[in-house]
């Protein structure tokens, strides 16, 4: 594990580019694995989407954020908003973990028996945040009303 920190660091200074990026004119920073220059995701960019969604409310609980459908939570902070999880298919899971182990984790142990992921905030990128959050609210909302907002 630690050769591998190793070599893509190396490439970052380099001026290698990662398959990261997604512009291929933009380096990636090897210590966050983000596009430099660009904005890590907050609660507030969360939020904004989070308004745009019908039945959304978001609750403060135990001094989590928490996003919520009813009583359905689909997404949900860490308290120091570092760590995000969010509602995603227990089937599916390994191989979210596998597309980026960097970026995603799986929850608990405690929480294992849920439908429940989560992920580095600071690694995550706007429009994955986007489709992550979308289809968490897609879980937990009536399938006429996911089909009315996002279409089939």
């Amino acid at each position: 594990m630690e050769r591998a920190t190793d070599e893509r660091a190396a490439g970052v200074r380099a001026g290698a580019l990662t398959s990261r990026s997604p512009d291929p004119l933009v380096a990636v920073d090897g210590g966050t694995g983000r596009p430099y220059g660009r904005d890590v995701v907050t609660v507030a960019d969360v939020r904004a989407l989070a308004r745009t969604l019908p039945r959304s409310s978001e609750h403060l609980i135990r001094d989590r954020v928490k996003f919520r459908v009813g009583s359905m939570v689909y997404v949900a902070f860490s308290r120091d908003e570092a760590t995000m999880s969010f509602a995603f298919p227990k089937q599916e899971r390994a191989g979210l973990v596998a597309t980026d182990p960097e970026l995603f984790f799986l929850p608990g142990e405690a929480d294992l028996r849920f439908h429940w992921m989560c992920c580095h905030a600071a690694r995550l990128d706007h429009d994955h945040m986007t489709e992550l959050v979308t289809e968490a609210w897609r879980m937990v909302v009536p399938k006429f009303l996911a089909r009315q907002r996002l279409g089939s």
